[in-house]
């Protein structure tokens, strides 16, 4: 049985919404795969290794990578560095206004561990641009979580077959 883990940090609910609807889409998909969802803090190199494929989420917090994303990329970069290659990524990113500045940083991050990213990135822009806005939690539309749950579907569907 193929394992998918679902790496994320959220502060006010985005980044948490997307990340419980690629699960509900990855375990509809079938028996034929464990779906892992842990927050970032929690994860680390053993969780990597034991994976087939990779979700990672995050929330854009100035113009950059959530602060406790990155520490999860810093614990765990060297000790499975040259032991993921070729392994499928998708990357999430929950943004206020652009996000793309933290996706090019998981880019850089996946590119290092040789990650191949089989499915479109997805930035869910929640135009948050005043300090209310940005501490206030979060709703995800239902289209952007329907989407969510497709990407989530796509992946485990292909990891199960054997695609990805």
């Amino acid at each position: 049985m193929k394992t998918l883990l679902i790496v994320y940090h959220s502060m006010t609910g985005g980044t948490q919404q997307m990340c419980e609807a690629v699960r509900e889409g990855a375990e509809g998909a079938g028996e034929a795969l464990r779906v892992r969802l842990l927050r970032a803090a929690g994860a680390g190199p053993e969780d990597l290794m034991a994976a087939d494929g990779y979700v990672f989420a995050t929330p854009e917090n100035l113009a950059a990578i959530a602060g406790l994303m990155k520490d999860f990329f810093d614990r765990s970069y060297y000790p499975v560095l040259d032991r993921l290659n070729g392994r499928p990524v998708c990357l999430l990113v929950c943004a206020g206004s652009d996000g793309q500045q933290a996706l090019a940083q998981m880019q850089r991050i996946c590119t290092g561990w040789r990650l191949r990213e089989v499915l479109p990135s997805r930035i869910v822009c929640t135009k948050a641009d005043t300090e209310a806005k940005i501490l206030a939690p979060k709703q995800i539309s239902e289209a952007e979580l329907a989407a969510c749950r497709e990407l989530g579907e796509t992946l485990a569907s292909g990891l199960a077959m054997g695609i990805f």
